[in-house]
């Protein structure tokens, strides 16, 4: 039925019913649900103030604008849910559902270890593995997420516990955060010199936010200055309390550098599982798991390290992970030793991917290499368009004006490229949080894994874009054709090290802000008339410098009588100076303004230009 107009526009009124739409949802397929003409809501919008077309991926606050002035309840569809619905319309369950309680056996714990920079956890994980992976790291800092499986004896019985390798900066926030989610313990590092600093609490949070038992292992005893004891009060304020303070958290005494005590945190680990923990999965189901890494390898193609959660993963079997699909070719263990197959709580690296899926995509083997196509093409074009809205800018009737101006809001257009999918998404996400102010916008134009390719070069050259490479480099031609098109490829190995010259080039990017600097002021002794020049001043300096050329005004008792004047001329005695020092006597001209009497004070200034903060 017919409602009233909304917006002088004839359409359906929703009476409060629930309409549900994916991220980066258009007007079309609002239209869709509502039985609709999109160009009608095309035009509710522009009423509304906001210029949209009807196929553009639109916010959610659009959305929900549009919605309300429609009278109906718009639900935004996460993305997990939507997932959900896909792989239910073919069919395929993910989740929790592993068949009956027969069917189960129990599987290693696995482990995240987290805590605050420089407090030990790369070298905890190199004592746990009996291997050096620090000293290859750029500034020592974790730049992937790796996982590893080791084994130890508890009541002498063999207990494996898989390790997800974290990297240890609040830059990779998420990809911490994404690392506990697939976690079921977290061993919390903490430097018994330094005690709980600001990521020990955030590492804490992430741990807590995703409800996993926490295990503290005190690092660092060996060192001068080591207090295990004042760590253990520390984080009995943020709720952990040491069992022998009669709590439930166990504190392990460690020193990763002398390999000291290790044994005894594993062994705290393994139960801690069993108390607080139900370990089990079902090793006869197909696959499902969690992508933790990715990259690409130039021999091998797309290589993605997956942790199985359920079932049981081998070779030839048909999986998507996120929007990248194929046939599982080869698997290697953490070792580099080739598997023919996967169980429960084991990482293993996987080739065989059409392209590289993104950290914490979720994987699943699908029967037909058809269906999986369709899953990855769909989860990918949904990708695309949250993508899009995220990046629309919202331009209103009002300052949409104001915005066309040239130089109104200038944009820096990025394309980043990495090795790891990780890195790049870390990256990404920080370097969008800069905020230099509202006149400077950042738009990641393309993310991708892998070297920079001429295509990258295209696409920076048709939209004035930088190029970051986070340790890849150019391939091919693509060097010559960056310097032939002028583009700018900036290349990096440290995080920290590219979001700080990003954030100078953003602010670069902001128009100049000036100051006035006064350079120094002259007291009129006496005024000499010139039939060539007019007035002239005799003057005597009364404070800094007096220089030609710059800009002056007339003070006389107090007030300003003239703005905007410019030392024409300036002499000492018959010579023309270009300066007159303070204390010093001189001839000032003022050009055309003859306006002067004695007493009167010449004050010179200039603009320089404001440094940002």
């Amino acid at each position: 039925m017919q409602a009233p107009s909304v917006g002088g526009v004839m359409l359906p009124r929703g009476n409060g019913a629930t309409v549900r739409l994916s991220r980066g949802a258009s007007l079309t397929d609002f239209a869709e649900k509502i039985n609709a003409n999109p160009a009608s809501l095309v035009q509710v919008m522009l009423n509304l103030g906001e210029m949209v077309t009807a196929t553009q991926s639109v916010s959610d606050e659009t959305l929900h604008l549009l919605g309300e002035e429609m009278n109906y309840v718009v639900e935004i569809v996460s993305p997990e849910e939507e997932d959900r619905e896909l792989l239910e319309s073919f069919d395929i369950e993910f989740g929790e559902n592993e068949g009956g309680e027969e069917m189960l056996v129990s599987r290693p714990p696995v482990v995240t270890v987290m805590g605050h920079v420089d407090h030990g956890k790369t070298r905890l994980l190199d004592a746990i593995r009996k291997t050096n992976v620090i000293a290859g790291e750029a500034g020592g800092i974790t730049q992937h997420i790796g996982a590893y499986q080791v084994a130890t004896e508890v009541n002498a019985e063999e207990r494996r516990i898989t390790f997800i390798d974290t990297p240890g900066h609040e830059a990779f926030t998420a990809m911490r955060a994404r690392g506990a989610k697939s976690t079921d313990i977290a061993i919390l590092v903490v430097a018994a010199n330094d005690g709980v600093m600001p990521q020990t609490i955030e590492a804490l949070n992430h741990a807590k936010a995703a409800d996993v038992p926490i295990v503290v292992a005190v690092n660092k005893i060996d060192v001068e200055g080591a207090d295990p004891t004042k760590v253990r009060g520390q984080l009995t304020e943020y709720g952990l309390v040491a069992e022998e303070y009669g709590g439930d958290t166990m504190f392990v005494d460690i020193s990763a550098r002398q390999g000291q005590n290790i044994d005894q945190l594993l062994e705290a680990v393994v139960l801690t599982a069993d108390a607080a923990l139900d370990l089990r999965a079902n090793p006869e189901q197909d696959a499902q798991g969690i992508a933790i890494e990715a990259h690409l390898d130039r021999g091998r193609g797309a290589v993605a390290t997956v942790l199985v959660q359920r079932g049981t993963l081998r070779v030839g079997d048909t999986m998507v992970a996120g929007d990248a699909y194929g046939r599982v070719r080869a698997m290697l263990d953490d070792k580099g030793n080739n598997v023919e197959e996967a169980g429960p709580s084991t990482p293993v690296l996987v080739l065989g991917l059409t392209n590289v899926p993104g950290a914490g995509d979720n994987f699943l083997v699908v029967d037909e290499d058809r269906t999986a196509r369709q899953i990855a093409e769909k989860r990918a074009a949904r990708e695309r368009n949250a993508a899009f809205a995220k990046r629309t800018r919202r331009v209103s009737l009002e300052d949409l004006d104001k915005v066309l101006k040239a130089g109104e809001v200038q944009q820096l257009n990025l394309i980043i490229k990495g090795d790891a999918s990780g890195s790049v998404e870390a990256l990404e996400s920080s370097l969008l949080q800069l905020d230099v102010g509202e006149e400077v916008d950042i738009r990641v134009l393309h993310r991708g894994v892998g070297a920079v390719t001429e295509s990258d070069i295209n696409l920076a050259s048709g939209s004035d874009a930088i190029v970051i490479g986070f340790n890849v480099r150019a391939e091919g031609r693509a060097t010559q054709m960056a310097e032939r098109e002028g583009v700018d490829v900036r290349y990096y190995s440290v995080i920290y090290q590219a979001i700080e010259e990003i954030e100078a080039a953003l602010k670069g990017m902001l128009k100049p802000e000036y100051e006035e600097v006064e350079l120094g002021t002259a007291e009129i002794r006496e005024v000499f008339k010139s039939s060539k020049l007019g007035n002239i001043a005799g003057v005597l300096i009364r404070s800094g410098e007096v220089k030609r050329n710059t800009k002056a005004r007339l003070v006389r008792d107090g007030k300003v009588i003239a703005e905007n004047l410019n030392i024409e001329g300036l002499r000492r005695f018959k010579d023309d100076v270009t300066e007159i020092r303070e204390g010093f006597e001189g001839g000032i001209n003022l050009g055309n303004f003859n306006d002067i009497k004695v007493d009167d004070v010449i004050a010179t200034y200039e603009m320089r230009e404001k440094p940002r903060g």
